[in-house]
């Protein structure tokens, strides 16, 4: 028999379970851009209740994934480019200044995870950004698992919880451009060697290389998503 206690523990796995789910979802675009996001189906498509679920929505409009309204239910919060705009510039900034902290405080603990998170996404880049065709969809999913935990780790030793929760916050956000424009970018740029790069510079403990590399890095990634979504902008607006 339950406990008191244990109830809400199991509820609150739930309701985590349902976050990560959705949020996983909304980033790869099964739920599209500015589509509502009605219960009845999500509660049916994840097999869950709808107070978990209503729980998992508030956190992900904090998280501004999803946007709602008083009494009119849950959308998934649009894209434009004036989005794209302000999360990359904030992102560099929030991204450069933990990595600068990082380099400085971080200990041989910290040198150890960015080596093996470097390693792990060493292994499947190269096979993802060479081919010609379209990979594999758990190809690309194993690419951006190992990309984000390489960049999580490089900041990983910020010692600042608010510097750590808004660089995944706003990678999360970045995540949901790139995967739009990842075909369309794909072989044209050597993301292996500018990671190569930034991994060399931060464990030789040169800051103010690998918060200029890591700027680059995550500049030109901008430029190329946001070439690719204007282009599909204007292609709907003529479409219209």
């Amino acid at each position: 028999m339950k406990t008191t206690a244990s109830a809400p523990a199991a509820a609150r796995t739930l309701a985590k379970r349902a976050y990560q789910r959705l949020r996983r979802d909304i980033v790869h675009g099964q739920w599209p851009p500015g589509g509502k996001l009605k219960l009845e189906a999500l509660v049916q498509h994840y097999e869950i209740g709808m107070s978990p679920l209503r729980e998992a929505l508030a956190r992900l409009v904090g998280d501004q994934l999803v946007k709602t309204e008083d009494q009119r239910g849950f959308w998934v919060s649009p894209l434009s480019l004036e989005e794209l705009d302000d999360i990359s510039r904030v992102r560099n900034l929030i991204e450069t200044e933990a990595l600068r902290l990082s380099i400085e405080r971080g200990d041989e603990a910290w040198e150890a995870r960015v080596r093996e998170t470097y390693d792990a996404l060493n292994e499947v880049e190269g096979e993802v950004l060479g081919r010609g065709e379209a990979a594999p969809q758990e190809l690309l999913d194993a690419w951006e698992d190992r990309n984000r935990q390489f960049h999580y780790a490089l900041v990983s030793a910020c010692d600042s919880p608010w510097l750590i929760k808004l660089q995944e916050l706003l990678y999360h956000q970045a995540e949901r451009y790139r995967r739009v424009s990842l075909s369309a970018s794909r072989g044209k740029r050597f993301v292996q060697d500018e990671h190569q790069a930034i991994f060399e510079a931060t464990l030789e403990r040169n800051a103010l290389r690998a918060c200029r590399l890591t700027h680059d890095h995550l500049m030109r990634t901008y430029d190329e998503v946001r070439k690719t979504v204007a282009a599909l902008d204007a292609g709907q607006k003529d479409a219209s």
